[in-house]
């Protein structure tokens, strides 16, 4: 155990694989909930709650530290929802409003009273995971990672938050309304989420900042939902995404020599990048079958409508199609294959021959195309 310990990039990895689950865990019902940027405001105003909780105990780590920043970041829904409520101004100026206006005092009031303290932005904002194996701490004679201490009691606060309250976390991710009829305080639900939300920000900027924080809570669950819909597909998805990350990252950090925090956090935006292109409903490649699809059905129907135009026949071949219809030989071929695969036409003698099925559809589409609408029946225009 001592030995897996001692390995370096195993617990540069192990940390990141961490840091993914206890994100993704929470991040998962704040994109559902559309307030995954609210992240963004929690993860700079918990510097405040740090610097006040050093300026009341002295303390620069420890519980009181992932208190103060847990309060911190509920203070800063708190007051964004309720200049929104006020109607001063919208959702998204009252969270940069007050997020900055945190941040800012937490940085002035480091440069006042903290000069010597060992808190620096840059750290907070960007950290470096590649020193996480320096902090140890002794745990039955065998020298562990801080981080991965922490962070493993976070992970197993975020799950068990997850668990106990999955039902009223469905229900008020969905249906606020229905929750709080059935009283399921939503509200407080959402408080607690985003509680855990300031304490794994807090538990997880010393070892890989802000940025890659948010990088975990946002990318894995929504790319998890382009390519699935069950919420409990969602959240596996998710965190199997996220700790994929941290190994891919670091070997292709090593690999370039470059940030290991950045290329974990590039890693999460190429899984987002594949969902986008090879989804299997949200894709770009699916969306451009369907289009497809749809381009065939129009066709097919067209030609099956001007075959049921002339129903001697004497319009059935292809060159009279291509003249007819004004279309290419291929366009015709393609228009003839679907609508053959759909059984509204069938080949008779080297022409087509419109079957009961198709002269149905045809009958839909000319009564639909025919029949006024209600404003168009009263004499009324749109």
């Amino acid at each position: 155990m001592a030995e897996v310990f001692a390995n370096i990039p195993a617990m540069i990895i192990l940390t990141g694989v961490l840091v993914g689950l206890c994100s993704a865990t929470l991040g998962t019902f704040l994109v559902l909930r559309g307030t995954a940027m609210m992240t963004d405001a929690i993860s700079h105003a918990i510097v405040l709650g740090i610097v006040l909780v050093w300026m009341a105990t002295g303390q620069t780590s420890g519980p009181l530290q992932l208190l103060g920043a847990g309060l911190a970041g509920m203070a800063t829904v708190a007051l964004a929802q309720g200049l929104a409520r006020a109607k001063l101004v919208r959702i998204d100026a009252a969270i940069g409003l007050v997020f900055s206006a945190f941040f800012a005092l937490g940085v002035l009031l480091i440069n006042l009273n903290a000069r010597n303290l060992h808190l620096d932005v840059d750290s907070v904002l960007l950290g470096e995971i590649g020193f996480v194996w320096l902090d140890t701490v002794t745990v039955a004679g065998v020298a562990v990672p801080r981080a991965v201490l922490v962070l493993s009691g976070v992970l197993a606060l975020n799950l068990t938050f997850v668990l106990v309250l999955w039902k009223e976390l469905k229900l008020s991710t969905f249906d606020p309304a229905l929750a709080a009829a059935l009283g399921f305080a939503p509200a407080l639900v959402g408080l607690g989420l985003i509680g855990l939300t300031s304490i794994t920000a807090v538990a997880a900027f010393d070892a890989v900042g802000v940025v890659l924080f948010m990088a975990f809570v946002i990318v894995p669950p929504a790319t998890a939902f382009l390519l699935v819909r069950q919420l409990w597909a969602i959240m596996v998805l998710a965190l199997v995404l996220a700790a994929l990350s941290a190994p891919l990252g670091y070997a292709l950090a090593v690999y370039w020599d470059v940030s290991i925090g950045g290329m974990m956090a590039l890693v999460t935006g190429a899984f987002f990048a594949l969902a986008i292109a090879f989804g299997p409903r949200e894709g770009l490649l699916a969306r451009a079958r369907q289009g497809r699809a749809l381009a065939l059905d129009r066709d097919a129907s067209a030609l099956v409508a001007h075959l049921c135009s002339h129903p001697d026949g004497s319009h059935a071949n292809p060159a009279a199609l291509r003249a007819d219809l004004l279309w290419s030989g291929k366009r015709v071929r393609q228009a003839t294959l679907r609508a053959l695969d759909r059984g509204l036409v069938a080949r008779s003698d080297g022409a087509l021959v419109v079957l009961p099925k198709g002269q149905a559809e045809a009958a839909a589409r000319l009564h639909a195309a025919t029949v006024p609408t209600a404003d168009q029946g009263s004499g009324r225009t749109a």
